[in-house]
């Protein structure tokens, strides 16, 4: 029963205080802080249902987000519909079109598979780099007054920040049904040994096509929040790689398979990408440090922060997941 379960709870906990503490203090900066950071938990959180669950790297996961921001604010932009019925489209949208692409890429297995979610991203950048109704290399700038259906500019950034809050604590639950479920238990299966799972009867090109298609439906959702906040889209930003790869230093950090962990470790690493950005020293070496990090973690903690906790007090491993 997933309600008897404590991670349930304590996520509920930490957006509620993600939700409450910026909005009883009235600080901004700390609310685009936080903001931030549940951008990246929600991207490392369902890049997890691939890598942790299933151990299939995508590297493109940021095309998820990305699309979903172009369709969510085309659908506000042009076709004026509220904020709320773009998300849905949004997410909708881009997690048919994931589920038609995973049942061909994912036919591919180790490297190969890795290689062609690159090229995926790099395909839906192309395309909308050249797809006139998304604004082409331009990008879309959102209209002002599209802000007036959520109660004027000010109104919508904090339901908009409130939204992503709540995307947040939909992706930590998503992965914790996931995780406890006959389904996950396949998922996992599959990570072992593919071809053992297959032979116990396990389903693996529909298990890992359905769980490509459920990784993109909230980045998604969140794209077009995000974006909508912002004003403005454009390729370079929608479709950077670069966050797709920190994403992966994220869940790695964090410990990949695990639920609270790949939380921990994206706001971690968001609040120290934050540090150097600001810093004189490192603010041009961000991605070096990155690579260092990852490296680091391979090489002396593979199993993320949450392995090194589970190995001295083996008892949370029931309690924090």
């Amino acid at each position: 029963m997933i309600l008897k379960r404590p991670t349930l709870w304590i996520i509920l906990l930490i957006a509620a205080a993600f939700a409450l503490i910026p909005a009883v203090t009235g600080d901004i900066a700390l609310r685009e802080s936080l903001l931030l950071g549940a951008v990246y938990i929600i991207l490392a959180s369902n890049l997890n249902l691939m890598i942790g669950y299933t151990a299939y790297v995508n590297f493109g996961n940021i095309a998820f987000f990305g699309l979903g921001g172009y369709i969510g604010l085309y659908v506000v932009n042009t076709l004026h519909w509220s904020l709320w019925p773009a998300c849905l489209i949004a997410g909708c949208v881009v997690s048919l079109l994931a589920l038609v692409l995973g049942s061909g890429i994912l036919r591919l297995r180790g490297a190969y598979f890795a290689l062609a979610t690159i090229g995926v991203n790099e395909a839906v950048k192309a395309f909308v780099t050249n797809f006139q109704p998304f604004g082409g290399a331009s990008g879309m700038y959102l209209s002002f007054s599209s802000f007036n259906a959520l109660g004027g500019a000010r109104h919508a950034l904090w339901l908009a920040y409130f939204a992503m809050i709540a995307l947040m604590a939909l992706s930590m639950i998503l992965s914790l049904v996931i995780k406890r479920s006959r389904f996950g238990l396949g998922l996992f299966a599959i990570r072992e040994d593919e071809d053992a799972a297959q032979v116990l009867g396990v389903k693996a090109p529909l298990y890992k096509s359905l769980t490509y298609a459920a990784s993109a439906f909230i980045p998604a959702m969140a794209g077009t929040i995000y974006f909508f906040k912002n004003g403005v889209i454009l390729p370079e930003q929608a479709f950077d790689l670069t966050l797709s790869i920190e994403a992966i230093v994220m869940l790695m950090l964090g410990g990949q398979g695990t639920v609270l962990g790949v939380a921990l470790g994206a706001f971690a690493y968001e609040q120290f990408r934050g540090y150097l950005l600001v810093s004189s020293t490192f603010s041009q070496f961000q991605l070096v440090v990155a690579g260092i990090l990852l490296l680091l973690i391979v090489l002396f903690l593979p199993e993320g922060f949450m392995g090194w906790v589970y190995r001295r007090v083996p008892r949370l491993r029931k309690v924090i997941e």
